[in-house]
């Protein structure tokens, strides 16, 4: 027999109608013609800056410093109401529709579960697709404000919270599943190592965690090889995985996933490459 789930706590923040501050790429004026092209700019020229935070933003003490940087070259990174909204509408179609696939593979694996965390929630299109395919409460962690309030938005049904995968502030033994997609590699090793710690407290004995993330078949071997194993599609990906900024996605393929999941609580049951996404199923002990 399935053990009962702890009652929920409420979320404290109504996301979808708290007002967040505006932050320097939502004072430009896009209708005239040099605005969008300094927001391009700092991607073609692989240009990046510290974040600028309001001191008014929801969050922002909670921040740790890895997060302080514009990954993929956003400007301002995730932190703004017009850079989330386009990251939120258009990283699907750069990801020509690869990443719906893995989210719909993510929600699958989860289906006979109660109650799901969505981690790194972004816009909630996981979350989205655990709401679905009939899991019926999921919870979206996500640090930025302004990507969350796009979750809570969009899809109105998820229970959304702020905060890191690392130390989320959630009670313990709260959900029997976990997602994420497009996560993990964007934390530093030791922050990766400690986001399991804290899976492992959060989760029931037996619950599945599921992770989708960059393959790296698409940044092995020649340029021949590639379009053998992958014809286009795998010259794109490349292309894409050079054009984007991502500090730590080196560390993340050079793990042993299996003895990290391994060293922190899990069993490695699932290993499946689906370039130009990798999926990974561990069970908690």
């Amino acid at each position: 027999m399935t053990a009962p789930l702890p009652p929920a706590p409420a979320a404290a923040v109504d996301w979808a109608h708290i007002v967040l501050p505006d932050t320097w790429p939502d004072r430009l004026r896009l209708q005239y013609l040099t605005h969008p092209w300094l927001i391009a700019r700092s991607m073609i020229r692989k240009r990046k800056r510290r974040l600028e935070l309001p001191p008014d933003m929801p969050g922002r003490e909670r921040l740790p410093r890895y997060l302080l940087q514009e990954f993929h070259y956003l400007p301002n990174g995730n932190y703004s109401k017009s850079i989330s909204s386009g990251y939120a509408n258009g990283f699907d179609k750069v990801m020509l529709g690869s990443l719906a696939r893995a989210r719909a593979c993510i929600a699958g694996h989860l289906r006979d579960a109660r109650r799901v965390l969505d981690i790194g929630a972004g816009a909630g299109h996981l979350g989205g697709a655990m709401r679905e395919a009939g899991i019926p409460e999921v919870w979206a962690l996500e640090p930025s404000p302004y990507l969350l309030q796009h979750a809570a938005r969009r899809y109105p049904g998820l229970q959304c919270v702020q905060g890191v995968i690392e130390d989320s502030g959630l009670p313990s033994g709260q959900f029997d599943g976990a997602g994420a997609c497009f996560v993990f590699h964007e934390l530093p090793p030791r922050y990766a190592t400690k986001a399991l710690r804290e899976l492992h407290r959060l989760l029931q004995p037996g619950a599945k965690l599921v992770i989708a993330e960059p393959s790296a078949s698409q940044l092995q071997g020649s340029m021949i090889s590639l379009w053998r194993r992958f014809g286009w599609r795998g010259w794109y990906f490349r292309a894409l995985a050079g054009r984007v900024y991502e500090p730590f996605l080196t560390a993340w393929h050079g793990t042993n996933h299996a003895q990290r999941f391994a060293d922190n609580g899990f069993d490695l049951i699932q290993d499946e490459d689906h370039m130009p996404w990798r999926l990974l199923v561990a069970r908690r002990r």
